[in-house]
């Protein structure tokens, strides 16, 4: 079974979908005339603006949302792998897929923003890849072409957030805990975490958005601040810890040479892995926002990914680093001779993930480092399995939304639930390397869909940016109007926008 899995792991995480991420994010750089760095001051701005309604949540809601899903297991476990299997300089290329990303996150977002609708049975907005690839070619000669591709996105969304990724935030939960406190058993933490998350999951939208707006930012601060603090300790290795990032991932580090090719992989893929850009996590949480113009909330989406990977995943490489607490292996498991140590120490029973960080921390904070990283990521390992369930039930309902009875949703819905429950504990149980290889197939599909699809859909994306600043030059609050800008099946803001404009002309 498990070679099988390493097998399509193989297939799917080729060179071809690694260089296609980064060729990707090239383009929408220069497509939204480098958007990530013009629209920083916009981004921020967007990111407060607001209210939740009973149809949506906030922008910083959403935006709480989103960073629970990018902000897990990935930014602690994820980083340290990429360290171990392509050496310090896999950190440099996690900061570029970041970067380029960056723009990708901000038109699948839109894209998901501009073709969302109201559910039936919650009256919650709900959007997504599917939402739009469906949408955006409805009545057109590629209509049915397009609603299978939804499905089948759809589909891989609810197998790869319900079963597959669930299961590495839930290890990451085990084998945090575990390495703090050893009595800590996996079957404990599995059925804790299970009955806390049978808790939230129930609530429906409101109650993930509520839950993940308050831990999400005090937990990403602390982590932060914890790694500023280890930072100060090691002030002396910021410049060593740049150095040996940056030649390693050029490949003129005499060590780390001959992994040049190994070092982009891993760091496009745990890059992917932690900010989701392009992977279409996003726009499901962009979606869900109360906004009143549908860039808005891509701009906050396109920070989104900023916080995970510039801020949370560089604490941690510098943790890793600064501290010497990393191992290189030479291929792509531990089972591979060691390249290279880092001067700390590590122990030999260090297992690649959690430990690495653990590990790192006790340096500073001698005894309590390990507890520190576990609390961590419980909290944020957690929230983030609520983000995937939400995924996994919002296209769970793109499958289903037609049905006429209603009670049958229902019951697919109360299904996932269960299914998601058991996949948290099998996640717990089970070895790291299984978790994470079935994790990369989930996150790799998604990409390859998600990615191939918004390169057709991208014009209603990039005409209402330039909506947005034509209307900012004119000193005007950005509002939207599909049909001026020829974006057709936009429903929802089609009927916001003629009723404003009903309103309007029987005031006057």
């Amino acid at each position: 079974m498990a070679s099988a899995i390493d097998w399509v792991n193989g297939i799917i995480w080729s060179p071809v979908l690694v260089y296609l991420c980064l060729i990707v994010g090239v383009f929408f750089t220069i497509r939204t005339r480098l958007l990530q760095i013009r629209k920083i001051p916009t981004m921020i701005r967007s990111t407060f603006k607001g209210d939740s309604t009973a149809e949506g949540v906030s922008s910083f809601q959403a935006l709480a949302m989103s960073l629970a899903g990018r902000v897990g297991t990935g930014n602690i476990a994820g980083v340290a792998t990429a360290i171990a299997f392509g050496g310090p300089g896999a950190v440099f290329w996690m900061w570029m897929v970041a970067f380029l990303g960056s723009s990708t996150s901000f038109v699948e977002s839109t894209l998901g923003q501009i073709y969302k609708e109201k559910d039936k049975l919650t009256g919650e907005f709900r959007g997504g890849p599917a939402y739009y690839f469906e949408k955006a070619y409805k009545h057109t000669k590629y209509s049915g072409l397009f609603k299978v591709y939804a499905s089948i996105f759809a589909f891989a969304t609810v197998l790869a957030c319900g079963i597959f990724l669930p299961g590495v935030q839930a290890n990451g939960i085990a084998t945090g805990l575990q390495g703090a406190w050893p009595s800590i058993h996996p079957w404990m933490a599995a059925v804790a975490v299970t009955i806390c998350l049978a808790f939230i999951v129930v609530g429906g939208v409101k109650r993930i958005a509520n839950f993940a707006s308050v831990v999400v930012p005090v937990m990403a601060v602390l982590y932060i601040i914890g790694a500023i603090i280890v930072a100060f300790v090691n002030i002396d290795q910021v410049v060593p810890v740049f150095s040996l990032i940056f030649s390693s991932a050029f490949g003129t580090h005499a060590a780390f040479g001959a992994i040049l090719g190994t070092a982009i992989e891993w760091g496009v893929k745990r890059g992917i892995y932690s900010n989701e850009a392009g992977q279409g996590t996003g726009p499901h949480a962009a979606a869900a926002a109360e906004v009143k113009h549908p860039a808005s909330q891509g701009f906050v989406q396109a920070m989104a990914v900023y916080i995970d990977t510039l801020f949370v995943c560089t604490a941690t490489a510098f943790l890793i680093i600064s501290t010497g607490m990393y191992r290189v292996y030479s291929g792509g498991s531990e089972d591979s001779p060691v390249l290279a140590e880092g001067s700390g120490n590590l122990p030999d029973n260090a297992v690649v993930g959690p430990a690495f960080a653990q590990n790192a921390f006790d340096t500073v904070f001698s005894g309590f480092g390990p507890m520190f990283i576990a609390i961590s990521l419980v909290f944020f390992a957690f929230t983030t399995i609520i983000a995937y369930y939400y995924m996994a039930e919002t296209n769970l309902r793109y499958l289903t939304r037609n049905f006429r009875n209603l009670e049958i949703q229902r019951a697919a819905i109360r299904g996932l639930q269960f299914v998601i429950l058991i996949a948290t504990v099998m996640g717990c149980v089970n070895s790291a390397g299984s978790a994470w290889a079935l994790g990369d197939i989930g996150v790799g599909l998604m990409a390859w869909l998600n990615i191939i699809g918004i390169l057709f859909l991208r014009r209603p994306a990039l005409a209402v940016l330039r909506d947005y600043e034509e209307q900012q030059k004119q000193g005007l609050e950005p509002t939207f109007n599909p049909e001026a800008l020829e974006i057709y099946n936009a429903d929802f803001w089609q009927i916001r926008h003629d009723t404003g404009m009903m309103q309007q002309v029987r005031k006057n």
